[in-house]
């Protein structure tokens, strides 16, 4: 309860537009110290207030502060330990106070009690006593004055009216004079007006302090998160310089003990020649030391008898010295090339601290527009920083809802995977049909392009798949593709493709037979993204890019087992990232590459376990991107993720084919050897059969309405089911 400024107890505090309160005589004294009459800034907050005419004087009172400054000062004097004068008695009244009365504000004697008591108009009042429980009762019993007009000859009149003209407090005379022609109202009036106005502001502020305690929440939990993150960092920058030290160690260990073997095997050499030159010497002065003694005796027997061996062992003791190099066997020099001047210009800059963040506006997602009641519904995000650049790592806060437009608003909440590279997967299963918002957040912020639309629709229904209800006769069909605008490629025996309007009318043949550039040798696979068609040139060994009028862009591949090479593939399809994956019947792999046929990746079906396959055919890709394998050789559907690395397996046809995949995980696999199409529900179960087929090979779905397309060779037809959905 003291001002800013003097830091005593107020008087007559006044306030300014920050809401800040000072005294009137230290505000005087400090507008005057700044040498401005119109502007003066706070010395808390140092927010500027305009000086209203008249100075500081006509600056709102704060009587809700005065009035606890008020009753703060009472409080004091009541718990002190000295004597209160009484309010009531004449100077020089010895007779100290006994209580207080809220009602008059004046401190009492016990004479002047009893007065009070016995007067009519104060016997009602509150009284406390002069104790710690008399200023409790003080605190919540006593009111605030009645506030008088301090103009001349006004002073017994209350302020009960407000002039909102000059926004002043004013009494009854002063509304008939000074203030006649201004808008005045009764205070009560004004004061139930603030009184709503402050009561909405709470409301309003009691919202925004909800807000802000959350962001203060939120804040604590990022400030934790960035000491878990300094936490992970430092573990994996130790981790990441003591693999560095472990490796300089055994590189060191390494160096040494080449070093090691070479120094020995260079010591053994020469110490070897070294003995057999010191034999020589040896066997040389041996046969030399016994012809001198011979040559002393002067004996011819002795001559005679040894002088014949002796030269003949000298000599060819001497020839093989003449034979051997007398060179050391081994050079001396022995140096080491550790070139350290890159490495270590390289180790200087080594690691980077990554300090961006992703931004929730920048991120995008993936999904389709279409979901199904009772089945789930995967949705990738991937994280990006502000710039637009992808976030290469995890550990933000990612979330996903469905919100049912209709059913009261019924909401779906998502499972979350963190993938630790920046990209997120959603899975959401809605339970109702209609039309539904998707949300989806990254610490609290909606991402790019949410909330979006969605329509869920009833669950995609196979069992009606039983009649066809489109027949397009075709010759040796052996693929079938459908392009957006709806037009049907089949591929044919004749060595070529035909396309049909949706009505089933041929309306182009594209390529004939041959070996050159856009002719083909059974094109047993076709595949269509917006006006691009890959073939899968079976009989030339080779995948043909053209464009889905017929005109020839590129091929790739020839006949063999090497990288890139193939041998009669068959299928061929194009994932998200426009990435190419052809089936290898023959050498039973799959390959994959970019867009112009770039080897990327093999996945080898050779060998046994789980990842092994047979000649593989049919391709298609599921909702999260896995490739499945239709292994016409091991009657068996194989799942590899998009590296190559094997999920699972699933199925039992007889001599799969064609495979195709909706949008919802439902495979559907024409069986060559069944003379059936089966369906498998996303878990692999199989739900429903469609018979009497004649010699299936490829399948398809529209990318429109679902409907079902099958490559009925045997027939010379073309099958179209339609799906009720």
């Amino acid at each position: 309860m003291t001002c800013g400024v003097c830091f005593k107890p107020y008087n007559d505090p006044r306030i300014l537009s920050c809401l800040h309160s000072f005294c009137l005589q230290c505000l005087h004294h400090e507008i005057e110290k700044s040498g401005s009459q119109q502007m003066f800034q706070c010395p808390i907050c140092e927010q500027n207030t305009s000086i209203p005419v008249g100075g500081a004087s006509v600056l709102p009172q704060n009587l809700h502060l005065g009035f606890e400054v008020e009753v703060a000062g009472y409080m004091s004097k009541m718990t002190s330990n000295s004597d209160v004068a009484c309010d009531q008695c004449a100077e020089g009244s010895s007779d100290p106070a006994v209580v207080f009365c809220c009602a008059c504000h004046h401190f009492l004697c016990a004479f002047c009690l009893e007065h009070h008591k016995r007067n009519r108009m104060w016997s009602k009042h509150k009284i406390v006593g002069l104790d710690q429980e008399g200023a409790r009762q003080l605190h919540t019993t006593m009111k605030p004055r009645d506030h008088y007009c301090s103009q001349p000859n006004h002073e017994d009149n209350k302020l009960n009216f407000y002039c909102e003209t000059c926004s002043l407090l004013v009494c009854l005379h002063c509304t008939t004079v000074t203030h006649k022609s201004h808008s005045v109202k009764e205070i009560s009036t004004v004061a139930k007006t603030h009184q709503m106005e402050m009561t909405g502001a709470l409301e309003d502020a009691k919202e925004v302090v909800t807000k802000l305690t959350g962001a203060i929440d939120e804040n604590k939990r990022m400030i934790e998160q960035v000491e878990i993150s300094k936490r992970n960092a430092f573990l994996a920058i130790n981790q990441a310089f003591e693999i560095l030290q472990q490796t300089l160690e055994e590189r060191k260990k390494t160096l040494l003990s080449e070093l090691e073997a070479i120094s020995l095997s260079k010591t053994t050499a020469l110490t070897l020649q070294k003995e057999q030159f010191e034999k020589m010497v040896g066997d040389i002065g041996h046969y030399t030391d016994m012809a001198s003694q011979i040559l002393q005796t002067h004996t011819d027997h002795e001559i005679v008898a040894l002088g014949g061996l002796i030269p003949t062992e000298l000599q060819a003791t001497l020839m093989r010295v003449q034979t051997t190099s007398l060179t050391p066997n081994q050079h001396s020099n022995i140096s080491v090339s550790v070139k350290t001047d890159d490495l270590v210009r390289q180790l200087s800059k080594l690691g980077e601290i990554i300090v961006f963040i992703p931004s929730p506006s920048s991120c995008t997602w993936m999904s389709t527009s279409v979901a199904r009641v009772g089945t789930r519904y995967h949705v990738k995000v991937q994280s990006k920083t502000s710039k637009g650049e992808e976030y290469p790592h995890g550990g933000v806060e990612v979330k996903g809802e469905m919100r049912s437009k209709t059913h009261n608003g019924a909401v779906v909440y998502g499972e979350v995977e963190d993938h630790r590279d920046g990209t997120y997967t959603i899975t959401l299963t809605p339970q109702t049909a209609g039309p539904h918002q998707l949300l989806i957040t990254m610490d609290g912020q909606h991402v790019q392009n949410s909330p979006n639309d969605l329509d869920v629709r009833p669950k995609r229904d196979y069992h009606t798949l039983c009649n066809a209800q489109q027949v397009i006769q075709c010759n040796w069909p052996l693929c079938v593709a459908i392009h957006d605008n709806g037009d049907i490629y089949v591929g044919s025996g004749d060595h070529c493709i035909y396309v049909f309007d949706q009505t089933g009318q041929l309306k182009n043949t594209i390529g004939s037979s041959g070996s050159g550039d856009g002719q083909f040798s059974y094109p047993y696979g076709i595949s269509i993204k917006g006006d691009v068609l890959y073939v899968a040139d079976s009989g030339n060994h080779r995948v043909q890019k053209l464009t889905s009028s017929g005109k020839f862009l590129h091929k790739f591949g020839q006949q063999g087992s090497g990288q890139g090479q193939f041998n009669f593939p068959v299928a061929v399809i194009i994932d998200s990232n426009n990435k190419l994956i052809v089936s290898d019947y023959n050498n039973h792999r799959i390959q994959i590459f970019n867009e112009n046929g770039g080897w990327l990746l093999t996945v080898d079906g050779k060998g046994s376990g789980n990842h092994s396959f047979q000649s593989p055919w049919g391709l298609a890709l599921d909702p999260q991107g896995n490739i499945h394998v239709a292994a016409q050789g091991s009657n068996t559907i194989k799942v590899f993720t998009k590296e190559g690395v094997y999920v699972r397996m699933y199925g039992d046809p007889n001599g799969p084919r064609g495979l195709a995949i909706d949008g919802e995980g439902y495979s559907l696999v024409s069986e060559n050897s069944g003379l059936c199409l089966s369906i498998y529900d996303p878990e692999g179960n199989k739900i429903h059969t469609v018979g009497n087929l004649k010699d299936p090979y490829g399948t398809a779905l529209d990318p429109r309405d679902g409907s079902v397309f099958i490559a009925n060779y045997g027939a010379n037809t073309v099958l179209k089911y339609c799906v009720n959905i």
